[in-house]
């Protein structure tokens, strides 16, 4: 028999080769794409964003700077005629989903009748002032009408997507919920479009959508399973190989034709209904938006009265999760595997003796012990009480979060024991590393990502990396904090107000994931929804690296890290190992 360290090389190498296979087939495509560049002469003023593909009204475009693929509408045509809609990713990822799995997202829609009905029944009154019962005549009207219309019932299931990563909407119901009042909003004729470019591209192009994410499919798709996103391309997103005729059966007849019938190069022809165009009602909407009154409520404030018709439990083997900011003193999902707990999980020092795994701290955690009366008279924190930061902590936590100490403070260790009493069985790393299942995990203690402290933050990260990663270069290596390390590894985009363009990897860390076998990093933080992606590869330190982020909500209970690792021995678990380095 071969000996364990030769069997996790050869995988090593396996896994290296793949990637290295993997790399090559995504050049050739991209080159494939950046061969289209020609066929557009608008090109020639992109500077940055080269049109690939486009129709009447949107395009694929491709991001010579991240190299990626976004699928965009063009200026003219207006997605939702609603106020501040803020359901369009939710909508075209819910058309992607009926399209491929019409019994599930029926079944999905109707295991939310009672929220549904709840829906229908605010929105009558906010259409008529009229209230009604929720198993009335008009709100049993309403309910049947979603599903008589193909596109309608689409964008319910988008709304219902939003409400279990978002919280409860508040804000023109009517239309989103009424039929009668959608039609108006102009969502459905956009979204007819989107589905027949969609279906267009996809089969004039080796790429893949879940109805927000574009990704390339190499030529070894049908053949290799190492790339993260062949699953999800498979099952969650549109592709040349995806069965569409059970999901177009009950679309209209004349939109179902046209994407029936698309061929290549052809231009698509005209819809059933014209969408909304700014150039038709541009005026119109503007003085819409300008007088509008939204009168939304906190999701938090409305949550009560809504019933959670998902499962608390998930089975993921290595299940990732973090921003659950629980408030009712236990979590509020169960997993009997191994968890990594990404920070921000209680503001009401949940305690849970079941739960295995690992912990990293972030900054509620810090307000959230010190809340604890009998924790805070403590005469272990005597050395912290005089300081500006911890007397924010107790008074008011939202001053604190810049000010706070970097992460090698004493302060941080206390916080660390508090915790461990509350989670007997986890591990609590604070800037230290543990081995499960021959993969190592250092937890870097980042409670906040304090980009205005670039220099002395980084250094920090710096020496507890080199320090944590010790001489041992060949082990695969996952960090984990709260905040981001830096820009290169977050799920931020930089679009995002909370992106901060400064905040990049120092060089000396750099040199760090160039050395040793770091694999993947895994922060929260900014409460960046499932909907937005749970993870991505990047391509740092001349290597791909995962970087996942899960953010808890009532359909994201964990995401399963398994999936992203490399096979390093799994003939026997080795349980978990505190690496002493």
């Amino acid at each position: 028999m071969k000996a364990k360290n030769e069997i996790s090389k050869e995988r090593k190498e396996t896994v290296e080769t793949a990637i290295e296979i993997k790399q090559n087939n995504l050049e050739i495509s991209q080159n494939l794409l950046e061969g289209r560049f020609e066929l557009y002469p608008e090109n020639r003023r992109r500077s940055v964003n080269k049109v690939i593909y486009q129709s009447q009204y949107f395009q694929l475009v491709y991001n010579l700077n991240h190299k990626s693929l976004a699928i965009e509408s063009k200026g003219d045509l207006i997605y939702s005629a609603i106020p501040y809609d803020t359901g369009r990713n939710y909508i075209q990822k819910a058309s992607i989903q009926a399209i491929l799995h019409p019994n599930e997202t029926r079944k999905y829609i109707e295991s939310h009748e009672n929220n549904l009905k709840k829906y229908l029944a605010l929105s009558i009154f906010q259409l008529t002032g009229q209230r009604v019962a929720l198993d009335s005549n008009e709100v049993k009207r309403a309910y049947q009408q979603i599903f008589a219309d193909p596109l309608f019932e689409m964008q319910v299931l988008g709304r219902l997507m939003q409400h279990d990563e978002t919280g409860p909407l508040s804000a023109n119901l009517a239309g989103k919920f009424l039929h009668s009042e959608n039609r108006k909003t102009g969502i459905s004729p956009y979204l007819a479009e989107y589905l027949k470019f969609v279906v267009e591209v996809t089969q004039n192009l080796p790429i893949s959508t879940d109805g927000k994410n574009v990704h390339l499919l190499d030529s070894a798709y049908e053949q290799t399973k190492d790339n993260v996103y062949l699953e999800q391309s498979k099952n969650l997103a549109l592709s040349s190989q995806s069965d569409l005729e059970v999901g177009l059966e009950n679309f209209p007849v004349p939109l179902k034709v046209e994407i029936e019938n698309i061929q290549i190069a052809e231009p698509i022809k005209e819809g059933m209904t014209k969408p909304l165009l700014k150039s038709n009602v541009g005026n119109q909407l503007r003085n819409l938006r300008k007088n509008y009154v939204a009168h939304s409520q906190n999701p938090k404030d409305l949550e009560q009265y809504f019933e959670n018709v998902h499962s608390t439990e998930n089975n993921n083997k290595i299940n990732v999760i973090s921003d659950i900011d629980s408030q009712d003193g236990k979590l509020p999902f169960s997993n009997p595997n191994f968890n990594i707990l990404v920070g921000n999980i209680s503001d009401s020092v949940v305690s849970d003796s079941k739960i295995q795994g690992i912990y990293v701290i972030g900054n509620h955690e810090l307000a959230d012990i010190l809340s604890e009366q009998k924790i805070f008279s403590k005469s272990q924190w005597d050395d912290f009480r005089e300081k500006e930061w911890f007397k924010d902590l107790v008074l008011d936590p939202d001053q604190a979060w810049p000010k706070l100490p970097i992460g090698d403070n004493y302060f941080y260790e206390l916080i660390k024991e508090e915790l461990a009493q509350n989670y007997p069985k986890m591990k609590i790393l604070n800037n230290e590393s543990v081995i499960y299942e021959g993969v190592r995990y250092i937890g870097l203690t980042i409670p906040v990502a304090l980009a205005k402290r670039k220099k002395e933050l980084q250094n920090f990260i710096a020496i507890e990396l080199k320090r944590l990663l010790a001489q041992d270069k060949q082990i695969p290596t996952v960090v984990v904090s709260h905040a981001p390390l830096f820009n290169e590894l977050s799920m931020l985009s930089p679009k995002s107000s909370s992106y901060n363009k400064s905040y990049k990897c120092a060089q000396g860390i750099l040199s760090l994931f160039e050395d040793f076998n770091i694999i993947g990093a895994i922060h929260g933080h900014h409460h960046i929804p499932a909907s937005s992606g749970q993870s991505k590869m990047v391509k740092f330190s001349n290597k791909n690296i995962f970087v996942v982020c899960s953010i808890y909500s009532k359909i994201n209970t964990g995401f399963e890290l398994a999936k992203l690792l490399p096979d390093t021995n799994m003939e026997k678990p080795l349980g978990l190992k505190e690496d002493k380095n």
